[in-house]
């Protein structure tokens, strides 16, 4: 099994900042490169959306038009984890924020079904 931990969620002002992080554990850490690892959101009373991926082995990343030049996907190889660096943000942003994580050998989905690992969300809360 894996399991997916997020932090880092909070209340910002519009045009402010906010670092999620999400700490993988389990299998995961054994295959970690064969990993492809995302960020999805979901706000009140709409269908969960993809934000951002990226391949654990070679770093190729896939954003979401919205967030593209705002918010930039990474990952820490040795502490097996993933994080998500939101910037300029704005109220639209606001959501319950998930790490998702699939042992595939390639590609960045970017529906919910295409992965089979999820944590448990943290809030992002953006005020105008």
């Amino acid at each position: 099994q894996v399991q997916l931990v997020e932090s880092g969620g909070g209340l910002v002002q519009a045009g402010g900042s906010l670092r999620l992080s999400c700490a993988a554990s389990g299998r995961i850490t054994f295959s970690t490169y064969t990993y492809t690892m995302a960020w999805f959101r979901q706000a009140p009373g709409k269908e969960r959306e993809f934000v951002a991926g990226i391949r654990w082995l070679n770093g190729i990343t896939r954003y979401e038009d919205s967030v593209k030049g705002r918010f930039t996907i990474s990952r820490d190889n040795a502490k097996n984890t993933l994080a998500l660096q939101m910037n300029s943000l704005k109220p639209e942003d606001t959501a319950v924020y998930y790490c998702a994580a699939v042992d595939a050998l390639r590609g960045i989905p970017s529906s919910v079904t295409g992965y089979d690992y999820w944590g448990q969300g943290t809030q992002v809360t953006v005020s105008s």
